[in-house]
């Protein structure tokens, strides 16, 4: 299998590290996720990872609490879900790290886009935690912003459905499926696949996003050759 992309940025939920438990992290799912990092890793794509935090805390579940401390709260779960990510890719003896936007020098780097692209070059991983570092972002926002930095040929938004549709199919049965949408109707008609500001921002780079599930047999390397999976989102 030859990879359709150089580099790639892909995004995973927390929810989606933690299993069927809904919380934590399942030991299982990683190493599923790590076996198809490997895979596209040594096919020589360049690889960048967000990774969500919702499996150990979310901003909006500290309903008394003052919105920039939960948000706060939110970036410091992933900082944990991105070093056990790095673990278990170090395992397998693929040198990885981890750069946060928050400031935490005892266990990560600082995010700075120039030593991002020094770790490409190098063969590295780059996991980015801590969103974009500021409150009332969303972990997508971060991914879009990350993607367009590094100039990332594709977002691939792993998720815990195999694709877009136009209302939550396990309400519905007759919701529609998507293969392909642009931007703008994401934005117009405010379909959740992701936040608006991350989908403005990659509308305005022009940075296409496959949104596709995790669930499906190696569905990572899959799109990264070229399978059509899941949904299309560009500008066309």
């Amino acid at each position: 299998m030859q990879p359709k992309y150089k580099r790639v940025l892909i995004k995973l939920s927390g929810e989606a590290l933690a299993g069927k438990a809904g919380h934590g992290l399942d030991e299982g799912v990683i190493s599923y996720v790590v076996n198809q990092l490997e895979a596209i890793h040594n096919m020589g794509v360049e690889i960048a990872l967000v990774i969500g935090g919702g499996n150990f805390w979310r901003g909006r579940q500290g309903k008394n609490m003052d919105r920039t401390t939960a948000d706060h709260m939110g970036m410091l779960a992933t900082v944990m879900n991105s070093l056990a990510m790095m673990d278990a890719l170090e395992q397998r003896g693929i040198p990885t790290r981890v750069q946060t936007a928050l400031i935490m020098t005892s266990v990560a780097e600082p995010y700075i886009l120039r030593k991002a692209i020094h770790h490409f070059e190098k063969g590295r991983i780059v996991i980015m935690a801590c969103g974009t570092g500021n409150p009332y972002c969303s972990t997508d926002t971060a991914a879009a912003q990350r993607a367009c930095e590094i100039q990332a040929d594709i977002l691939m938004l792993v998720k815990n459905i195999d694709a877009i549709y136009d209302s939550d199919p396990k309400l519905n049965p007759d919701a529609k499926k998507y293969d392909h949408i642009n931007y703008m109707d994401i934005i117009k008609n405010g379909i959740k696949a992701m936040d608006t500001t991350a989908a403005t921002m990659c509308m305005e780079n022009n940075i296409p996003a496959i949104a596709f599930g995790l669930d499906e047999k190696d569905s990572i390397v899959r799109v990264v050759c070229g399978e059509k999976l899941g949904t299309l989102i560009d500008n066309n």
